[in-house]
């Protein structure tokens, strides 16, 4: 036996409601919807300046993307050396937030170091 989408609703409010539900032998719910595909990949880049202490860029790395100091060190030489380095992959709203996290702490502190978020 198979029930309609209405059918469905009005069991799921009734049960929200507390009304009491007979219970129904054989009742089968076919989802005809696909699968939701996973969520696209951001990845944050941090860029490279010449006035922001290479201390501080690994204070950042380890504090908002949970590096550790080796990690932060090389991702740190990684944006000296080429000019930009990416840090991490996160779903966009994570990614956008980081990155806007990170350059706020940055203006806070007075340093010019800048994020962004590209897609991965």
């Amino acid at each position: 036996m198979r029930t309609g989408i209405a059918a469905q609703t009005r069991l799921v409010w009734k049960i929200r409601a507390g009304q009491e539900v007979q219970p129904r032998e054989h009742v089968h719910v076919h989802s005809q919807e696909e699968p939701t595909p996973p969520p696209s990949m951001y990845q944050v880049v941090i860029l490279n300046d010449d006035y922001t202490p290479m201390d501080f860029v690994i204070l950042v790395l380890e504090s908002f993307f949970s590096l550790g100091r080796d990690a932060a060190t090389r991702i740190m030489l990684e944006v000296h050396t080429q000019g930009k380095a990416g840090v991490g992959r996160y779903t966009r709203d994570v990614a956008e937030t980081k990155a806007i996290q990170v350059v706020e702490f940055s203006q806070r502190h007075e340093h010019p170091l800048m994020c962004r978020v590209e897609l991965a």
